[in-house]
């Protein structure tokens, strides 16, 4: 399976002395399942690397950008630089569909499996580069293609949690505080199912569905915030 990995080192800027190492992130477990016989592991090692990695290269950045900033605030701030969704659509400016080692059956995912994978992906190749390159290679890569959101995260307030930005909105338009009510659960404890309506004092303005409280309450925020338009 050889795939030319040369268009990926150009866009990305990043040249790999160590060519098994940039192939190697992009290989996922399912496909190894189905090519035993393919000469590489799997990415989930470099992962884990990578995933320190840029977490070090965010955290270092906020923390001597925003001298003034507290602790709390720059937690918000990397979460919304590192977080899955965030990471994957990099992934996706990057071309990394393009280059993925998936077995057939994983080829034809897409959404959320996909976002994971291609989120994983690029944390495996953050592992590869620092690996191969060094940690000052994989700071201005991450700094380039991924710390370049951050004021339009600031500015738009993406960092903050769809509930938080819905109960700022309501308070702020109309001066009501949204409440959550639970309209259906159902299964066992392990698999509970649960979907909640958001209200704005008697208007149900959207439900939101979830495998906890926490998950339906943000998911009918974030569809209250779009009904809105908010």
């Amino acid at each position: 399976m050889k795939k030319d990995f040369s268009p990926l080192e150009k866009k990305t800027g990043l040249k790999f002395k160590n060519k098994d190492l940039l192939v190697q992130s992009f290989c996922h477990r399912s496909f190894l399942n189905e090519n035993p016989d393919f000469d590489l592991n799997h990415n989930e090692r470099l992962e884990f690397l990578g995933d320190a990695v840029l977490e070090l290269v965010v955290t270092e950045y906020l923390f001597q950008q925003y001298p003034s900033e507290s602790e709390g605030q720059l937690t918000n701030w990397r979460a919304s630089l590192v977080n899955a969704k965030q990471l994957s659509k990099i992934a996706g400016e990057l071309n990394f569909n393009n280059f993925l080692l998936l077995s057939k059956g994983e080829t034809k995912e897409t959404g959320k499996a996909r976002q994971y994978i291609l989120a994983n992906a690029l944390e495996s190749f953050i592992g590869a580069a620092y690996l191969d390159l060094g940690y000052k290679k994989c700071k201005e890569f991450i700094k380039k293609h991924l710390i370049k959101d951050l004021p339009h995260i600031i500015e738009a307030g993406l960092y903050k949690d769809s509930k938080s930005l819905f109960q700022e909105q309501s308070q702020e338009k109309v001066g009501i505080t949204p409440i959550y009510k639970v309209s259906k659960e159902w299964g066992p404890d392990h698999v509970k199912h649960f979907i909640i309506g958001v209200y704005l004092e008697k208007e149900l303005v959207a439900e939101g569905e979830g495998s906890s409280k926490q998950e339906a309450e943000e998911d009918a925020a974030k569809k209250a915030l779009e009904i809105k338009g908010w």
